[in-house]
Formats: C-alpha cells, structure tokens, sequence
C-alpha cells in the first residue's frame, strides 16, 4: 500500500499496532510528550508530505488530553502537506452530550466535530457512534461502523442455546439495533423501559417481551458505571432468564462498574477492543473481548484505495 501512514496516539497503542499489523505497514513515528505547564507537545519523526495520513485515537483514558493530542496530530500533519488526514476514533469522545435536553446545556459532540474539522481532518472513521445523527454534525464524510457482525459471529460461536434465546434493548433507544440483531438470528426480541430520574442511575424497570425459559441477551452500544445493565439483568433473571449476557460495543467501565459486574448474575460481558480492556479482565473473569482491529484496517484500506465500506456493515473481514 503506497503513499499511506498511520499513526498512534497515546490512547489505544495495542488497537493501532493490530490495524497496522494487518495492513502489512509500520507505525509511523511520532513522539508525544507534555511540558511542565501540562501542554501537549506533539513531534511527528517522518515526512508526511503527499501521503495518506489516518490517526489512531479513541476517546478513552485521559479523553481531553487525547482529544488535544489528536487535534495537535491532525493539524501537523496537514500543514507538513499531507495529500488528506484521516482521523480514526473508535469510541468517539462526547458522543452523548447530542442534543440539549436541558436549557443552558451544551452540544458538546458538535463542539468536537467542529474542532476536528478545523484542525484539518479531511474524514472520519468512528464505530458504533452513540447517536448516528452525530454523523450530521460533520460538513466531512463520515463512516460510522458497526460492530454488529462481529456480535452475530461471536453469539453463534460461544452461546450454544442461541438459537432459543431472546435478545434485549435495556432502553427504547436501542429497540431498532436490537430488532435487526433479533432478525438476522431469527429469533424474538425484547426491550426494558425504564424512568430515569438521575444520570447513571436506572428507576422503575418494566419489561416488554418473553425471555421465560430462554437465554437473554442484552445489547447496547456502551456501559459506562454499568448500572442500567446489572439491573435490567436481575430484572431478566426474576422473569424467568436461565442464563443472561451482555454485550456492548464500548466497554467503558468507570467508577463501580466492575464490582457491580462482578456480583452482577452475567455468565459473560462482550465488550469489543475500542476501549482497552486489560486492567478490567484483571479484575473481572466475566469480561470477554471481540477484536475489532480487522474491520478498522479494511475500512482504512477500502478508503485508502477509495472502495466502498459498505461491505462491512453486514460482514466481518476474513
């Protein structure tokens, strides 16, 4: 693959060393580091200039230093005349601040979106964005990949009863992701309304659908403290759920959540790997990783060679 570089930020290392080791390239150098005033200094050690850049950060860790450290990227690159820069954010940073849902409350995905932009990325390679309306808040193309193949592959692999088994939204937002999971696997579906009167914290559980008798599987596009899906787990379970899995695009895992998993009733958590996971298997044996490193290097050599990506909505590169 000639005239392309990928570069790491310091947030996900292990997922973009994968995406290069697929493609057959190297890690391009770059040395990030922080004066003592806590500025970002961003170094990129090889010329850029003509080529196809793509910059590997998720928005995990320390997010607004990565998110500095992205933007920094992004704007050395495009002023050492690189042909187009590329920013790749598997778990895109503010995803849920979408919309004002209160007076005075900030947009802040838009905010992202704008900064990006104006540093100089030419695209955007994002999975499983939390709204895909955030898609709009872009004038530059963006692919929002799904893990949902990867999810399908994984639930036919390790759940033998998949075939009896009821897949649940823990909220009326994720009723139409869950709907075409249900679909492709033919089997019924269910979901859990829920009033939410604090942040983080889930309240008065009803659920719609049959689970008696049958594994359920939860699915979601994150898990931050993990607290809407332990109860909605224990809420599955009291309705007649012999066994109960989750799984979830971004494991994000703040705060309690781990203990709340660990005394939680899943037999497993599904997380894929745009967020690491190392530190939280250490301490949760519940906790299984999907790699999703093979869909990120395609969509990276699709766009490289300007293919289409669409391929990867309904299958997983082999």
């Amino acid at each position: 693959m000639p005239n392309i570089k990928i570069f790491s930020g310091r947030s996900h290392l292990d997922l973009s060393q994968k995406i290069a080791d697929r493609l057959g390239l190297v890690l391009g150098k770059v040395v990030t580091k922080k004066f003592s005033n806590q500025e970002t200094c961003v170094e990129i050690g090889e010329s850029v200039r003509g080529e196809d850049v793509y910059i590997v950060q998720s928005g995990c860790g320390e997010i607004n230093d990565g998110l500095m450290e992205l933007l920094i990227m992004i704007n050395a690159c495009k002023i050492a005349s690189a042909r187009r820069v590329t920013a790749v954010i598997p778990c895109f940073p503010y995803a849920r601040q979408d919309k004002k849902d209160k007076s005075r409350a900030p947009i802040s995905a838009k905010l992202v979106a704008n900064m990006l932009s104006t540093a100089g990325a030419d695209r955007i390679i994002t999975m499983h964005l939390h709204a895909s309306q955030i898609q709009g808040f872009f004038d530059i193309p963006v692919d929002n990949l799904d893990a949902e193949p990867t999810v399908l592959k994984w639930v036919r692999e390790n759940i033998s009863e998949w075939k009896n088994c009821t897949i649940v939204s823990p909220d009326a937002g994720g009723a139409k992701r869950v709907t075409s999971i249900a679909d492709q696997l033919n089997v019924d579906f269910a979901l859990i309304h829920k009033e939410q009167k604090k942040a983080n914290e889930g309240d008065c559980m009803v659920l719609v659908g049959d689970v008696n008798g049958r594994a359920a599987i939860l699915v979601d596009d994150m898990a931050d403290t993990c607290g809407t899906i332990c109860l909605a787990a224990d809420k599955l379970l009291s309705a007649g759920a012999t066994r109960v899995y989750a799984v979830l695009t971004h494991g994000i895992f703040s705060g309690p959540a781990i203990s709340r998993i660990n005394t939680a009733c899943f037999e497993a958590v599904v997380v894929t790997n745009t967020i690491p996971q190392e530190d939280n298997m250490k301490h949760c044996s519940k906790i299984q990783v999907i790699d999703i490193s093979m869909i990120l290097a395609e969509a990276i050599r699709r766009t490289h060679n300007g293919e289409s990506v669409s391929y990867l909505f309904s299958h997983v590169p082999s």
